[in-house]
C-alpha cells in the first residue's frame, strides 16, 4: 500500500534507520505466537530433562555422580524454570528502559516502531517463560532482595550505553545456553520450542542492542566510558549470579547446603559460562568497556 507521507531517500537515512527497518521487516516475516506454537496441553513428560545436563550447576561434581537419573532430570527442570524466572525479571527491566528511551520521540520513526515491536516480543516471552516454568512444576523463583532493589534502581537510572550493553549481556548469556537446549533431544519438547522461539526473536534484539551501544559510545568521553563500563559490569554480575536460585536444590529433593557448596566450586560450570560469553567479551573489548574495575566483576561472575 502506498504511503501519502513523504519519506527521505534511502541514501539519506541514518544507519540506525536502515537497521531498524530491517528488524521491522524481520519481525513481520519471522515471529511466533507462543500461545499457539508451544504445546501447553500435553502433560509434562518426566523422562526428559528441563535443560541440557551439561548446563546444570552440579554437572561434573561429586554430588552429580551420586544422583539418580530421575534426580538429575528434576534438577535440570528446576534450574530451567529458575533461568526462565530470571529472564522474566530482566525482561521487565528491559521493557521499561527501552520504553523510557523512546518516550516523546517521533512515533512514526522506524526506531520507535522497532522499540515498540521489541517490547511486544518481550511481553510475549515473559508470558511464555512463566507458563513454561509453571509446566515444569516449579515455584515462582525470584532473585534475592538486593538484586531486586538494584534492578529497580538500574531500570530507573540507566541510560544510553549502560542500558543497552546490560541488555546485551543478559540476552547473549541466555542465547548461547538456549541454542544448546533447543537442539538437545534429551530436553522436554515444549522447552525446546520455547528456546527456539526465544533464540530467533532475541537475535533481532541483540543486533539492536549492539548497534545502540556503539551509537551511544561514539560521543562518550573517557570518564563517561569508564563509569558506564563499571555499571555494566556490576549489572552483569547481578544478572548472571541471579540465574539459578538456591532454592532449586531443595525443590529437586537434594541437600540444599551441600549442593550450593559444590555448585559454587564447580569448575565445569564456570568453564561453560566463560565459553558462552567469549563473543560478548570480544564485543565489550572492542567497545573499550573492559576496564580494570569492570574486569573484577566479570571475573567474579566467571564470564572471563
Amino acid at each position: 500500500m502506498a504511503s501519502s507521507t513523504v519519506r527521505p531517500d534511502a541514501e539519506d537515512r541514518p544507519p540506525e534507520d536502515h537497521l531498524t527497518r530491517r528488524l521491522l521487516e524481520s519481525a513481520a516475516t519471522l515471529a511466533y505466537d507462543p500461545a499457539t506454537e508451544v504445546d501447553w496441553e500435553t502433560p509434562l513428560d518426566k523422562d526428559f530433562h528441563g535443560a541440557s545436563p551439561e548446563w546444570s550447576t552440579l554437572y561434573g561434581t561429586a554430588y552429580w555422580a551420586e544422583l539418580t537419573e530421575e534426580q538429575r532430570k528434576e534438577l535440570t527442570r528446576q534450574e530451567a524454570a529458575s533461568v526462565a524466572s530470571t529472564g522474566i525479571w530482566f525482561e521487565m527491566i528491559l521493557q521499561q528502559m527501552v520504553l523510557r528511551d523512546v518516550y516523546a520521540k517521533d512515533p512514526t520513526s522506524a526506531d520507535v516502531q522497532w522499540a515498540l515491536t521489541e517490547i511486544a516480543e518481550e511481553c510475549r516471552h515473559s508470558i511464555m517463560f512463566a507458563r513454561g516454568a509453571q509446566k515444569l512444576g516449579a515455584p515462582p523463583y525470584r532473585p534475592h532482595r538486593l538484586a531486586v532493589e538494584l534492578g529497580r534502581a538500574f531500570k530507573t537510572l540507566a541510560f544510553g550505553e549502560a542500558a543497552y550493553a546490560a541488555i546485551l549481556v543478559a540476552e547473549e548469556v541466555l542465547d548461547v545456553m538456549q541454542r544448546d537446549w533447543m537442539r538437545d533431544e534429551r530436553v522436554v519438547p515444549f522447552v525446546r520450542t520455547i528456546n527456539n522461539i526465544h533464540v530467533v526473536e532475541e537475535s533481532r534484539h541483540m543486533k539492536f542492542a549492539r548497534a545502540e551501544t556503539r551509537r551511544h559510545l561514539s560521543g562518550a568521553g573517557p570518564v563517561r566510558r569508564r563509569i558506564n563500563a563499571l555499571i555494566i559490569a556490576i549489572a552483569s554480575y547481578v544478572i548472571v549470579t541471579s540465574m539459578v536460585n538456591k532454592g532449586v536444590y531443595a525443590n529437586a529433593g537434594l541437600d540444599g547446603k551441600r549442593a550450593v557448596e559444590e555448585a559454587k566450586a564447580n569448575e565445569h560450570h564456570r568453564s561453560m559460562m566463560r565459553s558462552s560469553c567469549s563473543g560478548l567479551m570480544e564485543f565489550l573489548a572492542s567497545a573499550r568497556l573492559l576496564t580494570r574495575p569492570a574486569l573484577v566483576f566479570y571475573k567474579r561472575a566467571h564470564l572471563i
